[in-house]
């Protein structure tokens, strides 16, 4: 069965109905909320590391932990669920945030704070395991690009979100209220969920032969190699914004938080105003994109004495990622029809292991070379990705 088949709500038109959106924002909202626990943290370390009493540094393992539990979990959630109704799935998989966020409002010890971060490791890597897949499921072929940029623009929503929302409600109210108040959003969120999904019921059962059926497929083959080598760039650079912004481009700390909020607002407009891109040539839009903001790595650089063309490029280096996501997850649904799930799960694995292997690159740069050297390499294996999205196209 195809990916792209009949919308399973349609109209008598055939057509997605207000339902159908209904369900696709719901997932997108569990998107948003995903990403913003994974990255709040961020914002309140401090406190963490204070109150628990551990290192800064161990404190940094509350990111680190959800990563590298959700590349483990995506493949093995796919295969365990089996003939599991889909939406179930995802309210369980809801569930399970809210048990994290639980937890960690209440954690009397830092171990204790870890185990519930890879409860919310094991939800990430589900639900990017599963949800991407049914944005053509739930709206069509017709609408199915469309439908998966809302999805994929929770992600961009929740980049946003979560850095900001850290560090205020941890000022605010403290570290485990906003734990709370994300469980609170989690269980409303599950309630949508419920209301609006249909049911969906799995194509096929997953099995670990599946994820090795997808890496033989020659197309999504090269686009996993293209999708880890972009997010290695991106990540190695990107992790290491705030100290360019602060130190090379000389930025007032205010200044710096309204370049991260249009960064991620451009990024969840790229990701919408995409689909339109991504639907006419799903490789030509990531080699574009891979190229785009590979230049733009390479030359913030050089122009860190400008600050306001500094922003402007920041803000263009946003939109344009926004579109790499989109293009790289339809890319590899349309090269495996058969096994939506089983490339879907392979990719949360390339992506989570890229991440960090990008910010353990970008750490090793920084301390041997130098922020410029991040920004260059960083754009240099973004061109380099764009090579392989090139050659995906010739089926290599």
């Amino acid at each position: 069965m195809n990916t792209t088949e009949t919308a399973l709500s349609p109209d008598a038109n055939g057509s997605p109905t207000i339902r159908t959106w209904l369900g696709v924002f719901s997932l997108a909202l569990g998107a948003a909320l995903l990403v913003t626990t994974e990255f709040i943290p961020v914002g309140f370390l401090p406190s963490v590391a204070s109150e628990l009493n551990v290192t800064l540094g161990a404190a940094g393992l509350m990111v680190l932990v959800p990563g590298l539990s959700a590349a483990v979990a995506a493949p093995l959630i796919i295969v365990v669920a089996g003939r599991l109704d889909r939406r179930y799935l995802i309210v369980a998989l809801g569930a399970l945030v809210l048990l994290s966020n639980g937890v960690a409002a209440i954690a009397p010890n830092f171990a204790v704070l870890l185990i519930a971060r890879i409860f919310l490791g094991v939800a990430i890597g589900g639900f990017w395991g599963v949800v991407p897949a049914l944005g053509f499921r739930l709206a069509g072929e017709a609408a199915g690009t469309r439908a998966t940029s809302f999805i994929m623009a929770g992600v961009s929503a929740g980049t946003v979100v979560g850095l900001p929302a850290g560090q205020f409600f941890g000022n605010l109210v403290g570290w485990r209220l906003t734990f709370a108040g994300a469980a609170a959003i989690a269980a409303l969120v599950v309630v949508a969920q419920l209301a609006t999904l249909p049911k969906i019921p799995p194509i096929g059962t997953m099995r670990f032969v599946h994820l090795g059926r997808a890496l033989r497929v020659p197309i999504a083959r090269t686009g996993f190699i293209a999708a880890a080598i972009s997010f290695i760039g991106q990540f190695a650079a990107s992790t290491f914004v705030t100290p360019f912004l602060l130190q090379d481009v000389h930025m007032e700390p205010a200044m710096a938080t309204l370049v991260f909020l249009g960064y991620g607002a451009a990024g969840i407009a790229g990701t919408l105003l995409g689909s339109a891109l991504v639907a006419r040539s799903r490789i030509w839009t990531f080699v574009a994109a891979a190229v785009a903001f590979g230049v733009i790595l390479v030359f913030l650089p050089l122009l860190s004495g400008a600050p306001l063309i500094v922003a402007i490029l920041f803000v263009a280096w946003g939109l344009i990622w926004g579109l790499v996501p989109l293009a790289l997850q339809t890319l590899l649904l349309s090269a495996t029809p058969e096994m939506p799930e089983a490339s879907s799960a392979l990719l949360v694995t390339v992506m989570q292991l890229s991440i960090a292997i990008g910010a353990a690159l970008g750490g090793i740069l920084v301390d041997s070379a130098g922020l410029t050297t991040v920004f260059v390499v960083g754009g240099a294996l973004a061109v380099a990705a764009s090579i392989f999205g090139a050659l995906a196209r010739k089926g290599v």
